[in-house]
């Protein structure tokens, strides 16, 4: 491939950055939007958990364990009739955020529930004595304390989803997937090919560094992601308990 020819190309691969970044954009926020409560769930009705319910809990991990176990390219297809029926079409970028969000959620759910199960058990113990509900207990100490994972959580799902768009790409979907495949690989173009391969590695390294970055920034910030949420959380229960001295 000549500089000519791969000056011709550019507008080409500019699209199909666009079209990935967008199939990866929109199945990342409907993976996380669906995934994050069913983690979350997943956590609550566990033996021991909030809100116990071991038979849920077992349904709902193994249609949670039976969706990750998938092959993607066969839940595409599988997906084919709920696709056509949500978008209109089985066909380009569009069509292609149906399967990779539904992919996406039970594998970032497993990733949620790993998250909360790291958070201190005194914590929810604490807010539990202090007369914190079952969502106050979620939303202000699982999900601030889980934080840091849940970003590094989020970083994964990212890069895994751009390896899913990228196999969308075989089956029309568009994106940088389909430009390896149409030019490089059917074309013998083996250049354009690894200039996709490389356009693909600097994406996924560059979330990776940004993903990273911010998990440790909340780290090292400490606050709610730290100790300090303990520490006031011990201090507030310390009045109650003074009044119930002075009670007796």
């Amino acid at each position: 491939m000549t500089w000519t020819d791969f000056a011709a190309m550019r507008p080409l691969l500019s699209q199909a950055c666009g079209d990935t970044l967008y199939m990866v954009g929109w199945s990342t926020l409907i993976a996380v939007v669906g995934g994050l409560p069913l983690g979350i769930l997943l956590v609550l009705t566990d033996r021991g958990g909030l809100l116990q319910n071991v038979a849920a809990n077992k349904v709902i991990g193994q249609v949670v364990n039976i969706a990750r176990s998938m092959p993607f390219i066969i839940l595409m297809v599988a997906l084919m009739g709920f696709t056509r029926w949500v978008t209109g079409t089985t066909i380009g970028r569009e069509a292609a955020v149906v399967p990779l969000a539904i992919g996406a959620i039970p594998f970032f759910a497993r990733l949620v529930e790993t998250a909360v199960r790291e958070v201190d058990g005194g914590l929810v113990e604490a807010v539990q004595a202090m007369g914190g509900s079952t969502w106050t207990i979620v939303r202000k100490v699982l999900v601030p304390e889980s934080l840091p994972s849940l970003i590094s959580s989020t970083t994964t799902t990212v890069v895994a989803l751009i390896g899913y768009s990228a196999m969308a790409g075989t089956v029309g979907a568009g994106g940088l997937g389909d430009i390896a495949i149409r030019y490089g690989y059917q074309r013998f173009e083996t250049q354009l090919m690894w200039i996709t391969v490389a356009i693909l590695a600097v994406v996924i390294s560059m979330i990776q560094f940004a993903g990273d970055y911010a998990a440790r920034s909340l780290h090292r910030r400490g606050g709610r992601s730290g100790p300090a949420p303990k520490l006031r959380l011990l201090k507030a229960k310390q009045p109650a308990a003074a009044e119930v001295s002075r009670a007796a």
